[in-house]
C-alpha cells in the first residue's frame, strides 16, 4: 500500500526570498504551519529558515515538524555553470541531510525575470544546450546522492525551459532515473497546458516527489493570452486554494495511490506577496480538503 505523505512548505506562506520584509518572519511560519495541522515541511529558499543545523533541528522539534526536501535552482546548461550550481548544493544538500531530510527539489532558472518580465535569454534550448542541462543533472545527481545522501527531484516550473508535458518527456528522457526523478508539481504542469495524470501513466517509475497545486483556468487564460510573466500571474491569483482550481485533487491522489509508492506531496500555493494573515486559514482549509479526498494512502504524520 502506498502512502502519500502530505506537507507544507514557505511558498504557501508567500515565502520567495531568503530575506524580504513582505514576507512572514519564520517563527510564525513555523508555528503557523504546525498549527494548520502539518507536520512535514521543506526548507524553502536557502536561508529563510536558520542554516545553523543546530538550530533548525531545535526549532522544528520544538513544534514537531520534519523536513522532507531542500530546493534549488539550476542553469547547467549555460557554460561553465557547474561550480554556481554545485555551491547551491553543497549548502542545501548538507543542511537538509543533517537535519533529516532525503531530497533535494531542483528547480530551472526562468528564462525571464519573474517580476519584470524582462527576457534573460532564448525561450527555447538548442539540442547542445539540452543535452549540457540533463548531463549535467544525471552529474549532480549522482554526486549530491553520493555525498550527502539526498535524492535530486527535478520540479518542471513556467517560464523556464523544461516547462510543457513535453519538455518534462524531454528531460525524462535524457536522464538517468538511478539519479533524477520527477518532483511532480501539478499546478506548474497545468499552468503551462500538461495532463498530470498523462504525465504519471507515462512515465510512473519517475515520480519521485509531489508539489499539490491548483491553477485558476481563468487567469492562466489571461496570462497565455497577454504572454504574462510568471510572477504577474502569481500576483492575478492564477494558483489558487483547492477545490477552486484544476487539476482536480481526487481523481490525482487516486491516480497516485495505484503506483503503490511511498511519496510526499507538499502543498505549495504560490502567493508572493501577501499579507501575514492569509496563509493560515487557507492552509488549514487545503489540510483538511485533502484530508477528505478518500484516498486511503493520504497521510499527514
Amino acid at each position: 500500500m502506498s502512502s502519500i505523505l502530505v506537507g507544507s512548505a514557505p511558498d504557501s506562506w508567500g515565502v520567495w526570498f531568503p530575506d524580504d520584509p513582505q514576507q512572514t518572519p519564520y517563527t510564525r511560519f513555523l508555528d503557523e504551519v504546525a498549527e494548520s495541522g502539518y507536520r512535514w515541511i521543506e526548507l524553502g529558499p536557502y536561508g529563510y529558515l536558520p542554516t545553523d543545523p543546530v538550530r533548525l533541528a531545535d526549532e522544528l522539534a520544538a513544534r514537531s515538524l520534519k523536513l522532507s526536501a531542500g530546493t534549488v535552482f539550476e542553469h547547467l546548461h549555460q557554460d561553465d555553470s557547474w561550480s554556481a550550481v554545485w555551491k547551491q548544493i553543497e549548502d542545501v544538500a548538507k543542511l537538509t541531510a543533517a537535519v533529516g531530510g532525503k531530497h533535494v527539489v531542483v528547480i530551472p532558472e526562468m528564462w525571464r525575470d519573474p517580476s519584470t518580465g524582462a527576457v534573460l535569454e532564448e525561450r527555447t534550448l538548442t539540442p547542445e544546450q539540452w543535452r549540457k542541462k540533463t548531463q549535467g543533472m544525471n552529474d549532480l545527481g549522482r554526486a549530491m546522492y553520493e555525498k550527502y545522501g539526498v535524492r535530486a527531484q527535478y520540479h518542471p516550473h513556467a517560464d523556464s525551459h523544461v516547462d510543457t508535458e513535453e519538455n518534462v518527456y524531454r528531460f525524462l528522457d535524457g536522464t538517468d532515473a538511478e539519479h533524477v526523478n520527477l518532483c511532480l508539481d501539478t499546478g506548474h504542469i497545468s499552468y503551462c497546458g500538461g495532463d498530470n495524470i498523462a504525465i504519471i501513466r507515462r512515465a510512473p517509475e519517475r515520480i519521485g516527489y509531489l508539489h499539490l497545486k491548483q491553477v485558476d483556468p481563468e487567469v492562466r487564460a489571461k496570462v497565455e493570452a497577454e504572454d504574462l510573466p510568471f510572477g504577474e500571474a502569481v500576483k492575478l491569483g492564477a494558483m489558487t486554494e483547492p477545490p477552486h482550481g484544476v487539476p482536480e485533487m481526487p481523481p490525482l491522489l487516486a491516480e497516485i495511490d495505484t503506483l503503490g509508492i511511498d511519496v510526499f506531496a507538499i502543498v505549495e500555493q504560490d502567493m508572493y506577496p501577501c499579507h501575514v494573515d492569509t496563509p493560515l486559514p487557507i492552509a488549514t482549509r487545503t489540510r483538511n480538503y485533502l484530508g477528505a479526498c478518500g484516498i486511503p494512502s493520504v497521510r499527514f504524520s
